[in-house]
């Protein structure tokens, strides 16, 4: 069951003298790809059957994040009246396409599956506590936090899951490792490029992933601080086998942290920005 609905969100305290372009543009993005959840159900209900339990589990995920495109797409409609979700939605779902017809997971076995979804869960966790902490707009900040903690429970969620296959598959640590470094290394893939077309570019210019990610990154990164970081790093090394707190997880916390400090310079020189969801087997077709 969800643990929020849209009727709880006190809409109108919405301050529109508290809006920040910056982030507006990222909202509109995200509220594209939350709202993509059910072809993600679609995908997981394939590669788990056979277990009912989990394939419950992964339609009411899906509902959380719809809604939580739903409320995107309204704050972002609310912040600028111009704009349209649901059009910008149909240009998203017209050029951008995953495998809902996969037998199997992508990841070689569930139990890759689960912690390529715990490497989401975390990014995303991660990703709306750092953006509802720095937004002024007490409407947007509300809705971050409530989608913040309900990311948080589906890390959790998939982490169970994740532990149960564990114990049977026996995946090793360097195979852990790998699948949960190569879906970090997809965060620039074309799934939120290609969002940040269609929730932010006119319908007639032609689709590029180096624009759109580089404008994407300039802005998302500059909202991160080290303690957003630091969490998130305790979450991977769960999701993998290792303690998440201690002397190596504070290493790689600092570690990630200048990378992170590296590529938001390189993006927002390459943008033009100084300000701030994951494909999951997708491919965008040339243009929206």
């Amino acid at each position: 069951m969800k643990h929020w609905t849209l009727d709880q969100v006190a809409w109108d305290a919405f301050d529109p003298t508290k809006v920040d372009p910056g982030i507006l543009s990222l909202v509109k993005a995200a509220a594209l790809v939350e709202k993509n959840g059910v072809d993600y159900a679609i995908y997981l209900n394939n590669v788990f059957t056979g277990d009912p339990d989990f394939r419950q589990a992964a339609d009411n995920w899906a509902v959380e994040e719809v809604q939580h495109g739903d409320a995107l797409g309204r704050w972002a409609e609310i912040a600028d009246p111009s704009w349209s979700f649901d059009d910008a939605f149909a240009r998203y779902r017209e050029g951008f396409k995953i495998d809902v017809k996969a037998d199997a997971s992508i990841r070689g076995s569930r139990t890759g599956e689960l912690i390529a979804r715990c490497m989401v869960e975390t990014g995303t966790s991660s990703y709306y506590t750092a953006l509802g902490e720095s937004t002024e707009e007490p409407v947007l900040k509300q809705v971050c936090r409530l989608i913040a903690a309900d990311e948080y429970r589906h890390f959790k969620l998939f982490y169970d899951h994740m532990k149960r296959y564990l114990a049977r598959e026996k995946l090793s640590f360097p195979q852990r490792l790998r699948v949960a470094a190569g879906r970090i290394g997809e965060s620039e893939d074309d799934e939120l490029a290609f969002a940040y077309h269609c929730g932010n570019e006119p319908a007639n210019l032609p689709y590029s992933h180096e624009r759109c990610m580089r404008s994407y990154m300039g802005r998302s990164m500059s909202y991160y601080r080290f303690r957003h970081i630091e969490r998130g790093m305790g979450m991977i090394f769960k999701s993998i086998g290792l303690e998440p707190r201690g002397r190596l997880s504070d290493l790689a916390a600092k570690g990630a942290w200048k990378l992170l400090q590296w590529r938001r310079s390189r993006y927002a020189q390459g943008s033009g920005s100084g300000s701030s969801a994951a494909n999951e087997n997708a491919s965008p077709r040339a243009a929206a």
